[in-house]
């Protein structure tokens, strides 16, 4: 298994409160992202971003891997909590 680095997994989390403020919620980012709601909310506070969770955020994202590891996704500037931009080009 390839364990993913501490940045890594911080890019992953600040997309997944990205997408989860999005979708309305962990319940219903749960299913479209294949684990249970409590198995998103214990990874988003502190546990071990799996490199399978990291695939499914990014292609529900609809970004490549690559840029959701390199913390490209949201685009600098948006709100993790609420998704909105910051206004600035």
């Amino acid at each position: 298994m390839i364990d993913l680095t501490d940045d890594e997994q911080r890019h992953v989390r600040v997309a997944m409160r990205y997408l989860r403020a999005k979708a309305g919620g962990w319940k219903v980012l749960a299913p479209a992202l294949g684990f249970s709601r409590r198995t998103l909310e214990n990874v988003n506070e502190g546990r071990t971003v799996s490199p399978q969770m990291a695939f499914r955020v990014a292609r529900l994202a609809g970004v490549s891997l690559d840029r959701l590891l390199a913390g490209e996704f949201p685009p600098a500037g948006t709100c993790p909590h609420c998704g909105r931009g910051s206004g600035l080009a």
